[in-house]
């Protein structure tokens, strides 16, 4: 159940205390014997708050010192581009961060502001395909997190999120250092870098802006206070676009946000609760959208529908794409999230393509996405990427501007809202009925979620359905968690991998009404495999 006030204006009692925070961030020191104040990658990134030991100072010069052991060890010579996006820790940790990397003499190229993740992916893979020196990159950011978490995230050569077999000695090297403090210090030091201007002028290979721009229709561009709040504007100049930029406002407390639907202020532009005064405004644009603090997720709002359900727009971009890119490999997969929409199955099924279904986490999608295996891949969280024209790999981290962009293209291109297209895709395939339930989870508890499998799941039947699989891989890789399903549902339990809970994925091909059975019936198979 939703709090009271989720979709509300944020008030002053909702507000984190600025100083608290950044004075927290250099006055608390972890403990290296405290497991809860431990370095932890998860799907991106190590992720908390400053306020009780897990983002703090010496998390972020241990971590950096670790990223710089790492990239010297696997001989990653070039430059580092670093990024970061609009909350309050990410400034501090970029300074701490400098430090490190001039201390260990490793080149930073960054600019002067905010820089969207997507931005930096592409910088990297601009920069190694020229040959050379290899070059990596550092990204500070907790995405849509609440105001008061920092995150930070390694993207080595292939621009996207580091792997477990990286992140993993990466954590661990860390995690040495906090207890040793064996880091290298110097003055905090940058070359500008246009992150902007490479994005904004190299987004022409992968978007029909002459499509946009000829249509005239108009588009709503919220920031939600992030790091794409500069690229928006620019973006619709140079392209002649009929665009306004929503919301210019950039506030560390994020005051001007509506709460999500627990009650804490979140830049979550896959929630309506989140997007609420977008949503409240979607009849005064053709096509609206919203990206969360580092602009890796996408949020579609049409006039018709509201908020789309990320899974739904999927569908439609994969659905529009296999018919407006005639240079993409003929043989190349589409890839999804295993607690992603069945639709998106059919949708690939039905132009004879193959899906590529992987665990939660874009860092599977890297490899297939940067060799051109995969044209498409998307998470059900909102966070996508495609190939360009040519079919090569424009970004291979999570691309919000570039999914916002498309839904303006497929809306100029066919004349129809995504939302429209969607309702088409159900008409063919079939509805199905999709939901996430979260609840709170400290480290322990999605320890022992992260480790369950088939045969801790005693249950033989699912919402009055045989169960017909019960899966903890996807392509080859454990998901962290189960995926049980039958003929017409299924549900995935997981711990998150940037907050503390834990959520349980349903579909149901049947009805609304038995998606929440299956709901129900999950909690109580996950709860009992919990309990032993």
């Amino acid at each position: 159940m939703a709090h009271l006030r989720a979709g509300e204006p944020a008030t002053v009692s909702d507000l984190i205390n600025l100083q608290e925070v950044l004075d927290a961030y250099s006055s608390i020191t972890p403990s290296a014997s405290n497991p809860g104040q431990a370095v932890i990658f998860g799907t991106s990134g190590h992720r908390g708050s400053s306020l009780n030991g897990t983002f703090n100072e010496a998390h972020i010069a241990a971590i950096t010192q670790a990223v710089v052991d790492y990239r010297n060890g696997a001989g990653i010579t070039g430059p580092m581009y670093v990024g970061k996006d609009s909350h309050a820790l990410s400034e501090p940790a970029y300074r701490t961060a400098l430090e490190v990397l001039a201390g260990n003499g490793v080149t930073v190229l960054a600019e002067d502001g905010l820089t969207p993740t997507p931005a930096v992916s592409h910088a990297i893979l601009v920069h190694n395909a020229e040959g050379g020196e290899q070059a990596d990159g550092l990204i500070i950011t907790p995405s849509h997190n609440p105001p008061a978490d920092g995150g930070i995230k390694y993207n080595p050569p292939h621009g996207g999120p580091a792997e477990s077999e990286i992140t993993g000695p990466i954590a661990a090297r860390a995690n040495e250092l906090l207890a040793n403090g064996q880091i290298k210090r110097g003055e905090p030091s940058a070359r500008p870098f246009d992150f902007r201007e490479l994005y904004i002028t190299d987004l022409a290979a992968v978007i029909d802006f002459k499509a946009i721009a000829a249509s005239g229709i108009s588009i709503g561009a919220d920031p939600l206070g992030g790091a794409s709040v500069h690229y928006w504007g620019e973006i619709g100049r140079r392209y002649g676009l009929n665009l306004e930029v929503v919301n210019e406002s950039v506030d560390p407390r994020f005051g001007f946000m509506t709460l999500d639907k627990d009650g804490k202020i979140r830049m979550d532009c896959s929630s309506a609760h989140a997007m609420a005064s977008l949503v409240a405004n979607r009849e005064k644009y053709d096509i609206a959208t919203g990206n969360d603090a580092d602009a890796d997720r996408h949020g579609i709002v049409t006039p018709d529908a509201g908020l789309m359900n990320p899974n739904h727009f999927l569908a439609v971009a994969i659905d529009y794409l296999l018919t407006h890119r005639e240079h993409w490999p003929a043989d190349a997969q589409l890839g999804k999230t295993l607690v992603s929409s069945v639709l998106i199955d059919k949708v690939v099924a039905s132009h004879g393509r193959t899906l590529r279904e992987v665990p939660v986490g874009f860092k599977y999608f890297v490899e297939p996405l940067s060799s051109g295996m995969v044209a498409f891949c998307g998470e059900e969280s909102a966070g996508a990427s495609f190939l360009d024209f040519s079919g090569k790999a424009f970004s291979t981290d999570k691309d919000g501007l570039m999914l916002a962009l498309l839904a303006s293209e497929i809306r100029a291109v066919t004349g129809k809202s995504p939302s429209q297209l969607h309702a088409q895709l159900v008409q063919r395939h079939g509805a199905s009925f999709y939901d996430r339930f979260d609840a709170p989870a400290d480290r322990e508890q999605k320890a022992l979620l992260s480790k369950l499998d088939a045969s801790m799941v005693a249950a033989t039947e699912l919402a009055g359905d045989t169960i017909t699989a019960k899966v903890t891989e996807a392509a080859g890789f454990a998901i962290g968690g189960l995926k049980v399903s039958s003929e017409h549902a299924w549900f995935a339990a997981r711990p998150s991998g940037t907050e503390d809970i834990y959520k349980i994925y349903a579909e149901s091909t049947k009805s609304p009404e038995h998606l929440q059975q299956v709901l129900a019936e999950a909690r109580v198979i996950v709860d009992a495999a919990l309990a032993g």
